[in-house]
């Protein structure tokens, strides 16, 4: 048996009065997804420990099997790990987005979603300015980029998609970092104000990425392999630097699709053939993360969610055409509309090619709460459980 997991980052959601009570899932087009869940099994799962904050990178890694409380060290540390980034034992690791402050307020946790290539003149300046420091900044994947601290200690941060209209001040990072994370932070300020990068983007009408906010800071996790846990070979499929940390913490394969941004306009397809194709090889398990569902949610588009969701299902039609095994589908965590950031509320899951089936009809939330066999499910034990029913 081998088996695909096809994540949709953030795709659950509470009911919307504008879609007349209904969520997200329960309105869009998704004959596929349904089929899964109507000719499978079913349940409700919790993805997020109460003593950790809701976010993907704990979500995505207890579905891998692993205990946040006991390997998580932080998303920074993570990102890091994937972009390849030289980690010292001493270091600390922070996201760093770049970001749009107004009249003091968090106007643009993404800065208009800035392409990677902007991100890249805009750190090349910043860090000449910082050259003295001994800080060093690594850019990534449009507004998602690491900074890297030497001999680190510490801070408690605020992730920015988590503030979005509210006043910067009460956020600042505080702790042992603290006061070296808001110099760089003004000095970005200073640095950005009047960058051509910036100007163009004004000109176009576009939001400037005015100043960087540091987050989530941590230092180099071990975790064991994924083989060693589950006797399979594994690979992950995805267009953010997060799910690639955790793929190679994990030892398992990455697989990168051209094409896959990480945003509303990603490969969906792309993603789809290269998991049938990573699994006719010798991997034993795919997981295939989609970010556009998370991205809807964060804009508070009721219209990008329902679409993401739509062509995430056809990509799903593609592989349940042309991939014999065991599918999953599933949510990391919600990404409300009305929130417009991460809850921890249990997610829909469904698994289809194993044996037995339950009453459950569509995928959703309610009818899957409400009707699904396997009940309420940790994240953890999740992939644990499958693997046994084979």
């Amino acid at each position: 048996m081998k088996y695909l997991l096809i994540l949709g980052d953030g795709m659950a959601d509470e009911p919307i009065p504008e879609l007349g009570g209904k969520t997200p899932l329960e309105v869009a087009k998704k004959p596929n997804m349904d089929r899964i869940a109507r000719e499978g099994r079913c349940g409700m799962m919790r993805t997020v420990p109460d003593s950790q904050e809701p976010g993907s990178d704990v979500a995505n890694m207890s579905i891998l099997g692993y205990d946040p409380d006991k390997y998580y060290t932080s998303r920074g540390a993570l990102e890091a790990v994937s972009m390849g980034v030289p980690f010292g034992p001493a270091d600390l690791a922070y996201r760093c987005n770049f970001v749009t402050i107004e009249n003091g307020k968090m106007k643009d946790f993404a800065a208009g979603h800035i392409s990677s290539e902007e991100g890249r003149q805009l750190f090349a300046s910043l860090q000449e300015r910082l050259k003295d420091f001994g800080v060093k900044l690594y850019p990534g994947v449009s507004y998602r980029n690491v900074l890297m601290l030497p001999n680190g200690k510490g801070s408690v941060t605020k992730a920015p998609h988590d503030i979005v209209g509210e006043l910067i001040d009460p956020y600042l990072p505080t702790g042992d970092d603290a006061a070296e994370l808001h110099r760089y932070m003004v000095i970005s300020y200073d640095v950005f104000a009047n960058h051509p990068v910036n100007k163009a983007r004004i000109a176009a009408g576009k939001n400037p990425a005015n100043m960087i906010w540091p987050w989530s800071g941590g230092a180099k996790p071990a975790m064991p392999a994924f083989s060693e846990m589950f006797g399979k070979k594994g690979a992950v499929i995805s267009a953010v630097d997060l799910l690639f940390g955790i793929a190679r913490c994990a030892g398992m394969d990455v697989v990168k699709v051209p094409g896959a941004t990480g945003y509303l306009d990603t490969d969906y397809l792309g993603k789809a053939k290269a998991a049938v194709e990573t699994l006719k090889g010798d991997a034993d398990f795919v997981y295939m993360h989609v970010e556009a569902t998370d991205e809807a949610g964060h804009l508070g588009s009721v219209e990008e969610k329902i679409k993401a969701i739509e062509r995430l299902d056809e990509a799903v039609g593609y592989i349940l055409d042309h991939f014999d095994g065991c599918v999953m589908l599933m949510p990391d965590h919600p990404t409300p509309i009305a929130k417009k950031t991460h809850t921890r509320d249990p997610v829909p899951f469904a698994v289809l090619g194993l044996e037995g089936k339950d009453a459950v009809s569509v995928y959703t939330e309610k009818e899957i709460a409400e009707k699904g066999s396997y009940g309420m499910v940790r994240s953890v034990d999740l992939l644990k459980m499958i693997f046994a029913e084979n």
